[in-house]
């Protein structure tokens, strides 16, 4: 009977740690593939759908509008451009107040985005040149939202590493949907004319962007689910101030029952003046590698420099045509040329949606990167030869911008894919301030493409695509992550 018993007992040892093993394989596999609340995650996309047009929606006649104010192509580079500085700047209130959740910085995008349009549409009526600039200010409030949309197509509470890259790549269709929809929306408004000085072509795209909002900010407040909420540093201290008495009298009553009062006078409690979190922070920091400190310095580089080179060219464009003898487009026509590249690239940007599911983070990110810089070579070329036509410009705007947009894809998600899931809202700070960096200055280059000669102006843009290749290489076996 003993020996029956034995071998029930083995047998039952040996089942039950196979039926553990299929069910945590399956809950891994569970996690790797979650999604979050579709109806929250169809709201975020659309946010960076809309904070994309109005980021580009002014490109096309911001040109002619600061002009007829008094300004200058530089100073519409700046309008361009200006908000993502404030969108920086913005974000270091927010992300102290928000507690790792969403649904507040979504009220405060939705609220300066629609203060910002309609600063924007009054500048006209009051003649006054800087109006514009401050309503520009105000919706680079409104896309410090682009961090969290970032920040929750990777968020590991919510979104598996197997689904990361895919949402990301909606969120450079619905860039490149705005890049083609915001100017092209931004040139058909300029042909209202001016007979009205409250809704024309210079102030309509502010009223009708500011009336979008508002319809999008009653949807966010019924419909958006926000994740669950993290305890605060505060509640982490007084849980571990609370709990550390109560593990030195167990270790105390212990140590009575054993018969060995030395024990207890080995406090093994951590001091109540220390914080956890600063404690797992210095952990998590000891534990990052050199090579992922390069792989860190990469991505913000690349991230910079994708936005750096699609924000100068989409500033150039209107002014660089309106100068050029044989083109002299107006807003209408410089905003049809935009969208046309954006239009055309939309089919490839789909087909990328499926494409990374199978394909690793750094074949995305070199292919991208190589098809824009194909483009540039090309242009450069054009430009020393003199051959320039509608044809060739448009071939190299549209590799340029097909490529840039490819490489966005992935910067966020392969540091998500590498770096400890605590690490998700400091990378996505990271990243999101070297968008905007790039956004910024590469608005203002744009803007002063002309004047500063155009050999320059794609000269300086070929020199950062060979310091990024370097990067690129030397750290091309520190790159690879999980597809998807």
């Amino acid at each position: 009977m003993f020996v029956r018993m034995t071998d029930l007992k083995r047998l039952l040892n040996k089942i039950n740690p196979f039926s553990s093993r299929h069910e945590t394989s399956d809950n891994h596999n569970e996690e790797e593939f979650k999604l979050p609340n579709m109806a929250s995650l169809v709201i975020m996309i659309s946010m960076n759908l809309l904070l994309q047009v109005s980021f580009f929606i002014v490109v096309s006649s911001s040109n002619k509008y600061a002009e007829y104010l008094g300004g200058n192509a530089t100073f519409s580079g700046i309008i361009i451009g200006i908000p993502t500085a404030f969108a920086g700047l913005s974000l270091i209130p927010l992300t102290k107040y928000d507690r790792g959740m969403y649904k507040m910085p979504l009220h405060v995008s939705c609220c300066f985005a629609i203060l910002g349009h309609v600063a924007y549409a009054l500048a006209y009526r009051a003649n006054f040149l800087y109006l514009i600039l401050i309503g520009r200010c105000l919706n680079g409030v409104a896309f410090s939202m682009f961090m969290y949309c970032k920040r929750y197509c990777t968020d590991p509470r919510i979104v598996g590493i197997r689904r990361r890259t895919t949402l990301a790549s909606w969120l450079v269709i619905g860039q490149g949907i705005g890049m083609s929809l915001g100017p092209f929306l931004g040139g058909v408004l300029y042909n209202i004319g001016f007979s009205n000085s409250i809704f024309n072509g210079y102030t309509s795209l502010g009223w009708i962007m500011a009336g979008i909002y508002a319809g999008f900010w009653v949807l966010v407040t019924k419909h958006f689910e926000d994740i669950p909420q993290l305890p605060t540093i505060m509640e982490l201290q007084s849980e571990s101030n609370s709990n550390a008495p109560h593990i030195v009298s167990l270790e105390a009553e212990g140590s009575d029952t054993e018969g060995s009062p030395n024990c207890s006078s080995t406090p093994t409690t951590r001091p109540a003046s220390e914080s956890p979190v600063n404690e797992s922070f210095r952990a998590q920091l000891s534990l990052i590698t050199r090579s992922q400190w390069g792989v860190i310095a990469c991505m913000c580089w690349f991230a910079m420099l994708c936005f750096f080179v699609l924000g100068s060219w989409e500033a150039n464009l209107p002014v660089f045509g309106a100068a050029a003898a044989n083109f002299h487009w107006s807003p209408f026509a410089a905003g049809n040329f935009i969208a046309l590249g954006g239009i055309t690239c939309f089919p490839f940007l789909l087909f990328n949606l499926l494409a990374a599911r199978r394909t690793q983070d750094r074949k995305l990110l070199a292919f991208g990167t190589i098809l824009g810089l194909t483009g540039l070579v090309i242009f450069l070329s054009i430009l020393r030869t003199g051959k320039l036509n509608y044809g060739s410009l448009f071939a190299c705007w549209w590799t340029v911008a097909l490529g840039f947009n490819l490489a966005t894809t992935v910067t966020l998600s392969l540091l998500s894919k590498q770096l400890p899931p605590e690490w998700n809202s400091r990378t996505s700070m990271a990243i999101q301030y070297s968008n905007y960096t790039g956004r910024v200055t590469g608005a203002i280059w744009g803007g002063s493409g002309v004047s500063v000669g155009m050999l320059n102006f794609v000269g300086l843009e070929i020199a950062m695509v060979g310091i990024g290749a370097v990067l690129f290489t030397t750290l091309w076996r520190d790159l690879k992550t999980k597809t998807g």
